[in-house]
């Protein structure tokens, strides 16, 4: 007599079948990378503002609580976007955890060749966006609540709080090292997320990859500047 087998459940559909596929993850990852992207490039336009004195930084620090004034209340703008920023941030460390773990799965055995099969960005994605993830920790602590903030923080005073932080060297320190992560991140993940989102093509590679490298270098330099800028006494 055969032995009656059990057959396997219907694959998932909808939204939950869209999350649990491999390019559902990586649309996902790649949605969630453009809108830091946008963040970031909002956020390096703002930190310029130090260059122009400590009265036009500290104006743009109060606009940011004003914005959608007066239908928004203070602050409910900037804390939208915060939301906003927050489960992108989520969503994009989640869905890059679980398709790394989904990639090794997929080959337990290590490659018998050591041999290099991507380039440095690629390879260090992962231990980027760790390090990247631990400085918006650290940044918030320091010049959101400045509960780890050195020289006393003055809330409503954003220019003296950002001196104060790159007058020591272990602010410039982190900082540095966390903005030459987020530029090596750009790089590879602007390339990435435009694959997967069926931007790329063979005739635009070498546009694409040039806007991303380009990106990757304004954003570096950008934040980069304002440490340097208080440690050579420009911004002081």
């Amino acid at each position: 007599m055969a032995l009656a087998t059990k057959a396997a459940p219907p694959p998932p559909t909808g939204t939950r079948g869209f999350w649990s596929s491999t390019i559902g993850k990586k649309t996902v990852m790649a949605v969630s990378g453009l809108i830091m992207l946008g963040y970031l490039v909002a956020h390096v336009a703002g930190n310029l503002k130090v260059f122009f004195g400590p009265e036009e930084f500290n104006d743009y620090g109060h606009w940011l609580r004003t914005m959608g004034d007066p239908l928004l209340h203070y602050s409910w703008a900037l804390w939208l976007v915060r939301i906003v920023l927050l489960a992108a941030v989520v969503a994009h460390a989640v869905s890059a955890y679980q398709l790394s773990r989904r990639d090794i799965r997929a080959r337990p055995t290590a490659y018998v060749h050591r041999r290099k099969r991507s380039s440095y960005a690629t390879r260090t994605m992962r231990w980027g966006g760790i390090i990247v993830a631990l400085f918006i920790v650290w940044h918030v602590l320091d010049l959101t609540t400045g509960t780890v903030h050195t020289g006393g923080f003055q809330e409503g005073h954003p220019y003296q709080n950002v001196v104060d932080t790159f007058s020591t060297w272990y602010g410039n320190v982190i900082y540095t090292v966390a903005m030459l992560a987020v530029g090596l991140h750009v790089r590879h993940g602007f390339w990435s997320a435009a694959q997967t989102l069926g931007v790329g093509s063979a005739r635009r590679e070498r546009l694409l990859k040039g806007l991303a490298n380009g990106l990757a270098l304004v954003l570096t330099v950008g934040f980069i500047s304002v440490p340097v800028a208080v440690m050579t006494g420009v911004v002081s």
